[in-house]
């Protein structure tokens, strides 16, 4: 029996500048030998990409990102589909969804997944998905159509911000799913019926793009007004981020202490965190840079003395996971101080290799800017740790060897 190796990924979106772990895992994936093609349920946004998505060989396809925009696609799928066995247990599970989700969202996923299940390419004989709500929601959908194989891997928001049951059904659909904290992955094995199904992997870094900073790190202490210390954050400006906390926590610093924020990223709350900087009175203090690259990002870790990011649960679930930029910065000896949420304690130990605070307290978060601001030695010794970390730790082809290894074991089952 021949297996057809090839693996469809469908993401919620590519390419993406805020996902550079699912890129730096796809292209893992290729050069450990596994073919794979691209399907994306949204085009992009950014004007910006990433070196890395520009050495990824696999060919990218778009979903209809709304149905009424290809809507003789969709009708085409629906109808070619409608004569396949599992059509009518799909059916059956969509309206069961529209009980719990009566929204144009879930129309939206069973029509984008007959389109997936109708245009499928004839060499692919394997579904991975990344992230467990909305894309999951349509990989379960095409594999109770086509009765393809699938897997997740699943993250954060994904996971949080998904109803119990919803998880459940995925998980127990799918061969396997794979998470990258462990915090996520205990909430997950509670709602699997095989626990064994579900599996812990970091995703890491590809420490050839984060190689060793050789460079000496400032002594610079905030007691000079002509050399200010450089604080650094970088993330997509949403409210898990804590960006607001953190522009508080700035403006609580002693006014002796002299300092320079600059935060990388877009995002909508953009429009609300400029004004609040103003009202703080600390916006002649502060750069917006925008979105940036990886290159440019890692010039910005090489600069400055401190990074900052303030993570929070939001009131609907929503959280970060370990936030790759939380690593990408403790790779290059950078000091950070964030908050002991999610997956954040599982990397950084306070005071070890790191400064961590409860999240939305903007008054802890400033006494750890100001420690670590005024302390030169201590950040010298705590990004050494933080960077011993990444490189014995948190190599991202440890990852790849663990993901490539789940799907080779699947393969081997159906020879």
């Amino acid at each position: 029996m021949t297996v057809k190796k090839k693996i469809v990924v469908l993401l919620k979106g590519y390419p993406r500048l805020s996902e550079t772990f699912i890129a730096q895992e796809l292209l893992g994936l290729e050069r450990a030998g596994l073919e794979l093609e691209l399907v994306s349920m949204r085009r992009p946004t950014d004007k910006k990409r990433h070196p890395v998505h520009d050495e990824i060989r696999a060919k990218v396809f778009y979903l209809p990102e709304y149905l009424h925009e290809e809507p003789v696609r969709v009708l085409k799928a629906l109808w070619a589909c409608r004569k396949r066995p599992g059509f009518g247990r799909a059916l059956r599970q969509f309206f069961n969804d529209l009980r719990h989700d009566m929204s144009r969202n879930r129309f939206r996923r069973f029509g984008q997944a007959a389109v997936l299940a109708h245009e499928w390419p004839a060499d692919a004989g394997w579904l991975h998905v990344h992230f467990i709500h909305t894309p999951a929601s349509v990989g379960a959908y095409m594999h109770l159509i086509t009765d393809i194989p699938w897997t997740i891997s699943a993250h954060a928001k994904d996971i949080w911000t998904s109803g119990d049951l919803d998880l459940s059904r995925k998980l127990d659909s799918a061969r396997w799913a794979v998470t990258c904290t462990a915090g996520g992955f205990r909430h997950l094995q509670n709602l699997a019926s095989d626990k064994a199904r579900v599996h812990l992997s970091y995703h890491g870094l590809d420490l050839t793009r984060f190689p060793h900073f050789e460079g000496p790190r400032s002594s610079r202490n905030g007691s000079d007004p002509n050399d200010p210390v450089r604080i650094l954050s970088v993330g997509r400006a949403v409210r898990k981020k804590g960006i607001d906390i953190l522009l508080r926590a700035l403006a609580a610093l002693p006014s002796s202490l002299h300092w320079h924020f600059t935060h990388i990223g877009g995002g909508d709350e953009l429009a609300r965190l400029k004004p609040l900087a103003e009202e703080l009175g600390i916006s002649e203090r502060i750069v917006w840079t925008g979105a940036m690259d990886q290159t440019q990002v890692l010039e910005h870790y090489r600069q400055a003395d401190l990074f900052a990011l303030a993570c929070r649960i939001t009131s609907d679930g929503d959280r970060d996971g370990l936030p790759n930029v939380l690593v990408e910065a403790a790779s290059q000896r950078l000091t950070c101080i964030s908050t002991n949420i999610s997956g954040i304690p599982e990397f950084f130990v306070d005071g070890e290799n790191g400064l961590l605070t409860a999240p939305d307290d903007p008054v802890a978060f400033s006494k750890a800017l100001e420690q670590a601001a005024t302390d030169p030695a201590l950040r010298t010794r705590l990004g050494d740790a933080a960077e011993h970390r990444v490189r014995t730790s948190f190599d991202h082809r440890n990852s790849i060897t663990e993901l490539k290894t789940l799907f080779e074991q699947e393969w081997d089952k159906s020879v």
